[in-house]
Parts: C-alpha cells; sequence; structure tokens
C-alpha cells in the first residue's frame, strides 16, 4: 500500500470515529444535567445505538455489499446523520429525542463495518496494514473527547453540533474514497445469508458458547462505563472529564499494538482472565476514589480501559476468527458483534440507568447519586462472569494463538 493511500485510509479512520467520540460519552452528562431526563430513560437512550446495532446487518449484508458502491453509501449516510442529529439537537422531551438520536444512530452504526470495507479493499495483507491505520480512529475518538473537554460543552447541546458538522464533512470526503463496487453476488440473496445465521453451528462448540456467553454478560458493566462515568466524574468536581477520560482510549491505542507479543506468551484463556479483572478493579477504584488524595484511584480506573477493553473484547473477536471456517468468518464476526454490540449492549444501557435510578434521590433541587454502590453492582457482574469463565472454560493447547 502507498504512503497517499494510508493517508487517506487513515484520514478515514479518524473522521470517522472522531465523529463518534464527539458525543457518545459526554451525552448523558448533556441528558441528565440538562435536559433533566431520568436515569432509565438516559439509559433507553443510550440503547438505540445496540438496537442499530443488530439492525445494521440487514442494511450492510443487503445494501451495501450488494446493490451501491461502499463509497457512496458511506458519503450518503454520514451527510443524512449529520442532517438527523442536528435535528434532533431541537429536541427536549424524552420520546422526541429517542426518536431522533435512534434515527441517527441507524445512519452511523452502519458505516463503522463499511469503513472497514473500503479500507480492506485496498489492502494486500490486512492482518498487517489494518492496525496501524485503525489506531488512527483511536487518535480521532481521544480528538474529539478533548475538544468537548476544552470547549466546556460536556453539557451542552453544543457537542450535537460538533457530531453534525464532523459527519456531514466526512460524508463529503467519503465521496472522494476510492472505488469499491458492489459485490455481485451469485443466486439469490436470503435473510439466512445476510444475517450469517450459518455461524449459529459454532455454538455447539461449548467452549465457544462460553466466549459468546460471557461477551454477551460483560457488555452489562461495559455499558455502566460508557453511559455513567463522565456525569460520575463531573458530579465528583473533576474538572476537565472528558480530556481526562480520554486516557482510557489513549491506553486502549497502545496495548492494541502490542496485544501480539501478549498474544504469543499467554494465550486467550490468560488474555481474557486479565480483562474481566481489570474491569473489577476499574470498578472498585471508582467506588472507593475521590477528587482528593484519592484522585489517583480515578486515573487508575480510567486508564485501565486499555486492558478491560482490548484483551476480553478485541481477544475474544480473534478467537472467534481462530474458531470458525473460512467460509464462515465473516457471519462469526457479525454474529458476535450482534450479541455485544447489539444485545448485550442493550441490556447493559437499560440495565445501567434502572440501578443509577435506584441510587438517586433528590434532596431540593439537587440531585444526588450513591456512586459507591452504583459501582458496586458492575464490580459484581464481572466478578460473577470472571467465575464462570475460570470454571468452564478450557483452552485446547492447539487452538493458542
Amino acid at each position: 500500500m502507498n504512503v497517499n493511500m494510508r493517508l487517506r485510509l487513515s484520514t478515514l479512520m479518524f473522521l470517522q470515529y472522531f465523529v463518534w467520540g464527539t458525543w457518545y460519552v459526554t451525552l448523558s452528562t448533556y441528558l441528565s444535567s440538562t435536559l433533566g431526563f431520568r436515569p432509565v430513560e438516559v439509559g433507553l437512550t443510550f440503547g438505540t445505538f445496540s438496537i442499530a446495532a443488530m439492525i445494521s446487518p440487514f442494511f450492510v449484508g443487503l445494501i451495501a455489499d450488494k446493490f451501491f458502491p461502499g463509497e457512496k453509501v458511506l458519503g450518503v449516510l454520514h451527510i443524512l446523520g449529520g442532517v438527523i442529529i442536528f435535528v434532533t439537537s431541537a429536541f427536549h422531551t424524552f420520546g422526541l429525542f429517542y426518536a431522533g438520536l435512534l434515527a441517527y444512530t441507524l445512519c452511523y452504526v452502519p458505516t463503522i463495518a463499511i469503513s472497514n470495507s473500503i479500507s480492506f479493499h485496498q489492502m494486500d495483507n490486512p492482518g498487517k496494514s489494518f492496525p496501524s491505520i485503525r489506531v488512527l480512529g483511536t487518535i480521532g475518538w481521544i480528538v474529539a473527547m478533548n475538544i468537548v473537554g476544552l470547549m466546556k460543552i460536556e453539557a451542552s447541546v453544543e457537542q450535537l453540533y460538533l457530531a453534525s458538522i464532523s459527519s456531514i464533512v466526512l460524508g463529503l470526503y467519503s465521496f472522494t474514497l476510492p472505488h469499491v463496487p458492489p459485490v455481485k453476488a451469485a443466486g439469490k440473496t436470503t435473510v439466512r445469508d445476510i444475517l450469517g445465521l450459518d455461524a449459529l453451528q459454532l455454538l455447539k462448540d461449548r467452549q465457544f458458547l462460553l466466549v459468546f456467553i460471557a461477551s454477551i454478560l460483560t457488555c452489562i458493566p461495559l455499558s455502566f462505563y460508557y453511559s455513567w462515568t463522565n456525569p460520575f466524574l463531573n458530579e465528583l468536581g473533576m474538572e476537565y472529564a472528558a480530556n481526562k477520560m480520554s486516557l482510557g482510549q489513549l491506553s486502549e491505542a497502545i496495548f492494541l499494538l502490542i496485544m501480539p507479543f501478549f498474544f504469543v506468551r499467554l494465550g486467550v484463556k490468560k488474555m481474557i482472565t486479565i480483562g474481566m479483572t481489570a474491569w473489577i478493579l476499574r470498578y472498585i477504584l471508582f467506588a472507593f476514589g475521590n477528587t482528593g488524595p484519592l484522585v489517583w484511584m480515578l486515573y487508575a480506573g480510567i486508564i485501565l480501559h486499555g486492558l478491560c477493553y482490548d484483551f476480553f473484547f478485541v481477544t475474544g473477536q480473534i478467537y472467534v476468527d481462530t474458531k470458525a471456517p473460512s467460509r464462515l468468518k465473516s457471519s462469526a464476526q457479525g454474529m458476535i458483534t450482534f450479541a455485544t454490540y447489539g444485545l448485550g449492549m442493550f441490556i447493559g444501557t437499560w440495565f445501567s440507568g434502572l440501578i443509577v435510578g435506584m441510587y438517586t434521590s433528590v434532596e431540593g433541587n439537587v440531585t444526588i447519586h450513591d456512586w459507591r454502590s452504583i459501582w458496586y453492582v458492575p464490580t459484581i457482574i464481572a466478578l460473577l462472569v470472571l467465575l464462570l469463565f475460570l470454571t468452564f472454560f478450557r483452552e485446547k493447547s492447539s487452538k493458542t494463538i
């Protein structure tokens, strides 16, 4: 791959995740503190992303891959999404905002897979070339969060304006990307083909099924982090909370690049165990940390994001790839994405909102959260999932990465 192409694809990844980073982590602060949404409503609103993740395989599998060039679909979706999120910014009630954000996420979520597909199409060796390009996406997310933090718009509608502008810019840029023609599939495309239902046969393998279930369950504590860490840090009085949270993405990028070193030495089971343990430690740190002498606990909990995410979710994705036969690799990845970012995150965002609501009280005009009790819940869930995994998972030496 020449330097020009690498630069173009790196720019694509940067913008793709910049758009996402402008609102995903800080939106809960805006919804709860500015619009006055109840915690369960905040959780349900974040669940729109998961609903879109469950629906998007239909779109990507049937329309983006089969009928229209990838770069044109990407451009249209981002421009349309930019318009929708701008319109949504004017909504102040739960019903209207929920509908608007759902419409937006239905446009955005498919673009993640499409941008990956466009990149893979230009690579002779994706396994070697993609990580160094994909890491620009994490950098884009970090830059977006720092802009939101420095502008002090974590509780402001202006973060949605930034999302709208950047989405439209990316949409226009998408039309300059290399042409990716639609795949002319032989025969009639069925719903079974689109959803990759043939990959369900992999669940007959007990070890694969265990990783599959653990991935869904771990999305519950993951949802607590994404949905509630920013309001938590702001309520504690941490300045530039969004900027501080971007340290988690920096950690993610670093661990993503050095993961191959650990794979050959630790194997799948130890990698996933470390990832699960990191989730437990993170929430204990959040439960007891403060902005005084124990502020280091808050920073440590944020920086653990690299271990939490990469060692569990990325390792799980690679494990799925090693277990699936060649004809089912794409379908298997689609299935695990449906289960985690779709089903798992949908349950997690709803459940986290429910738990936060249980530990929320109002005294006068002040809303008070019992954050220590809130963080205990994902701690216990992560611990139970870890015990389940350690008890039943058996890694065959021949399958070690």
